[in-house]
């Protein structure tokens, strides 16, 4: 079963690598470009041509029942768990059929507010080193279902 990280600005590949290492997953890191070849060979690096949603329409075809996607895009975790497939943030949230209505949503509610005031700032909160851990500790857990 492959783990796919959808890479651009992905700030967990290393440790999603260990984790697929740790359960003999093959891997598939997807990006745009930027993105340095892994020597390992259960890595596969791919790179898609330049352009929106490239990168997630490559991943959401090649997904599949017990695959494992690493993204913080919320259309593609709707794809993502269509296909029967798990898709996890780097934050550690697990994207689930329950819940991914509600993030669609939000996401849509969001870009409406930027799109009505181009003065808005700020982001979301920093990445953290507990975001880091609950990433690691809900990738092998999936993981380890996912090889039963």
């Amino acid at each position: 079963m492959p783990l796919y990280i959808d890479a651009d600005a992905c700030p967990v590949k290393d440790e999603a690598k260990k984790v697929a290492h740790r359960y003999k997953l093959r891997v598939f890191v997807v990006s745009n470009g930027g993105i340095r070849p892994d020597p390992h060979p259960d890595v596969q690096t791919v790179v898609v041509e330049a352009g929106p949603d490239v990168a997630d329409q490559w991943i959401a075809d090649r997904t599949g029942p017990g695959d494992i996607c690493v993204t913080s895009d919320i259309p593609l975790a709707d794809r993502i768990i269509k296909s029967g497939a798990a898709a996890i943030r780097p934050d550690g949230e697990v994207f689930t059929a329950s819940s991914i209505g509600h993030q669609l949503a939000m996401r849509d509610l969001m870009t409406d507010l930027r799109a009505a005031d181009p003065f808005r700032q700020g982001g979301g909160k920093p990445f953290s080193k507990s975001d880091r851990s609950r990433f690691l500790d809900k990738l092998d857990a999936l993981a380890r279902k996912a090889v039963r």
